[in-house]
């Protein structure tokens, strides 16, 4: 083989990402240097991130130029290598794009190039091993700074990275209420994830629900999703609490300027914190959490859900699922076995 199949930005969205906003295209394989190895990428990770990477401003990482590869965490298997820390058939992360093969090398891109350690699934290191886990891990413990008793209110419950918030929460004590859509996205995190409570944000009063499921207000609101459902958090602070701001997942396909929350009146009287936050600043530290993190999943105390998704022609439409509610976890695309 010697082709290399790739999807490029080919417009920066306005509105509602799709399909549209990319073109198919085919390259030659690249060529590995000294000290780097050639990946074939079996499986993509997508994140809710990647809709501002499109966005030409000037961010925690540069925006995807038009014409390139999206941007994407990736695992893949070394299939040529010119370093000696790594052989050719090892199972490895990076940033591979939306491509069938990249050259990587340790310490370069957002993602490095690291070995999947033994026993470690794809799957497994994409989700709650890979960037979402590690989100969780020091959004929720670093910014959020749970207690044992207090009450945590996690949004995008349902997402990979406020399953594992909400859980973590449970590990350390706390009492979880999540928000998420529709009826098998609750029942999941209810009866599969160990939440307290879960409020329908599709089809309940989310404002009415946070009063009835903490009737003494929350402690730590761990927010992904931005918006409406912020303000309606706000309006249920208690003393010193901690908001975790990790995303706005609401707002990234609006068309105009986002409203802000009305009432942040409440953060001054009730001596309350809100505390946005970038994974990158804590990767130095990567490795503390995965080791917690594979301890939770193997005394059972930790569960993820993945949501797999198979064909490289369903890239983009992959991406749309994101932002249309339709994925349960964290959401993967299978290239290659």
């Amino acid at each position: 083989m010697t082709i290399n199949r790739q999807w490029l930005l080919a417009e920066r969205p306005t509105g509602m990402v799709g399909p549209h906003n990319f073109k198919y295209a085919e390259t030659l394989i690249p060529k590995p240097k000294s000290g780097e190895v050639l990946v074939k990428n079996l499986f993509l990770s997508f994140d809710p991130a990647q809709r501002n990477w499109m966005v030409d401003r000037k961010a925690y990482l540069p925006p995807v130029a038009i014409g390139e590869p999206m941007r994407a965490g990736s695992v893949g298997k070394v299939i040529e290598s010119h370093n000696a820390d790594f052989e050719v058939g090892d199972l490895v992360q990076t940033t591979g794009y939306w491509q069938d093969y990249v050259v990587a090398a340790p310490g370069e891109g957002p993602m490095g190039l690291v070995k999947l350690p033994a026993g470690v699934s794809p799957e497994m290191m994409l989700s709650v091993l890979g960037i979402t886990g590690l989100t969780a891990y020091f959004g929720l413990l670093e910014i959020g700074q749970p207690k044992a008793g207090e009450t945590v209110l996690v949004s995008g419950a349902a997402g990979s990275t406020g399953s594992f918030v909400g859980q973590i929460a449970k590990i350390k004590g706390c009492r979880v209420v999540g928000i998420a859509g529709g009826p098998d996205k609750c029942r999941w995190l209810k009866e599969t994830a160990g939440f307290d409570a879960v409020i329908d944000y599709k089809n309940e009063d989310v404002n009415a629900q946070i009063a009835h499921h903490c009737p003494d207000k929350w402690d730590v609101f761990f927010d992904n999703v931005g918006g409406p459902i912020l303000e309606a958090a706000l309006d249920h602070v208690n003393l010193r609490s901690r908001v975790v701001l990790c995303g706005s997942i609401s707002g990234y396909n609006a068309t105009g300027p986002i409203p802000g929350p009305s009432n942040l009146a409440n953060l001054t009287i009730n001596r309350a914190r809100m505390e946005g936050f970038v994974i990158l600043d804590y990767m130095p530290r990567a490795m503390e959490a995965v080791q917690e993190l594979m301890g939770w999943v193997s005394s059972g105390q930790l569960i993820y859900q993945v949501d797999l998704q198979e064909g490289f022609e369903n890239i983009p439409a992959t991406l749309q699922r994101l932002y249309a509610g339709k994925n349960l976890g964290k959401q993967l695309l299978k290239i290659s076995s």
